[in-house]
């Protein structure tokens, strides 16, 4: 999808598209004050944001403990361990096909799994404990969109790395493939999840956490689909090459950010949905 830098004066009229049951669990509200997109536009959202019909595809892969502990923004968060000295990184793709009262877009949240304040790491259980642990969510390290209204929203709501850029997301019955560019540049970031495995409900809420004016937030993420699920339980005792067919890492600064991590070339795990329906909503401070 090409980089949208439009930003029309009114809100997308799309509420009919939000009738899912998942959509009722929530009251929407406001903020306190409507959010200044420019010098003459601002807009009173609704929260929590709502996504109907999104497709998802996202990859799981080991990488360099210590490599992530240096991306933490807080002292007080914390990478949750693996095996061999490794911790994880999570790269999830959506298309967001309707968003309540805004312009479709696509984004990629780049994230690594975190524990908080002095939560206990103990290797794996950290992770497959997951969100049934209060101190357990995901720091966003880096989320291109191709919307320069929702990096607007993304930065001044909840402080997100949000960049506009250029995000093709195409599907071949095999494979969903994403890539990332900058200004017409090759492709930064590249990634291919099979969109086969063994079908499961998810139903999951999260915590994201993210710094906005040197302050740590929490929001909460909530989604809810069908998902082929691809699992690498094997790669939990070795240790692969660094380079492989599933992610592509090209060059610049962002890249050069990823390399950085030692991602590993086999992935833990992928997952694909077709549609699926989520919300994201306001942040709250650090508790």
């Amino acid at each position: 999808m090409d980089i949208n830098l439009k930003i029309s004066e009114q809100l997308v009229a799309n509420e009919d598209k939000f009738n899912n049951d998942f959509f009722k669990r929530f009251e929407l509200k406001h903020r306190d004050t409507p959010l200044q997109l420019n010098e003459t536009v601002s807009k009173n959202y609704k929260f929590p944001t709502f996504y109907a019909d999104a497709s998802c595809s996202i990859a799981i892969f080991h990488c360099d403990y210590k490599a992530a502990k240096s991306m933490m923004p807080d002292p007080s968060m914390e990478p949750v361990k693996m095996t061999k000295g490794r911790s994880l990184v999570i790269f999830s793709c959506y298309e967001y096909r309707n968003v309540m009262n805004v312009a479709p877009y696509n984004e990629v949240a780049m994230t690594i799994p975190v524990l908080t304040d002095g939560g206990m790491n103990i290797p794996v259980l950290s992770m497959f404990l997951g969100d049934k642990h209060k101190k357990f969510g995901y720091y966003v390290f880096n989320m291109p969109v191709t919307s320069l209204e929702n990096r607007i929203r993304g930065r001044e709501i909840w402080g997100l790395p949000k960049d506009t850029e250029q995000i093709d997301i195409e599907q071949d019955g095999q494979f969903s493939t994403t890539k990332a560019s900058i200004a017409g540049e090759e492709p930064y970031f590249e990634l291919k999840v099979p969109m086969t495995g063994t079908s499961q409900c998810l139903d999951v809420k999260s915590n994201l956490f993210s710094v906005l004016n040197g302050e740590r937030l929490t929001s909460t993420t909530q989604f809810t689909g069908q998902f082929n699920i691809t699992k690498n339980m094997a790669s939990l005792f070795k240790k692969s090459p660094s380079t492989g067919s599933t992610l592509k890492i090209g060059q610049g600064p962002k890249a050069d950010q990823l390399s950085a991590l030692k991602i590993e070339g086999q992935a833990f795990q992928f997952r694909y949905s077709p549609s699926m329906n989520a919300c994201f909503d306001l942040a709250h401070r650090k508790v």
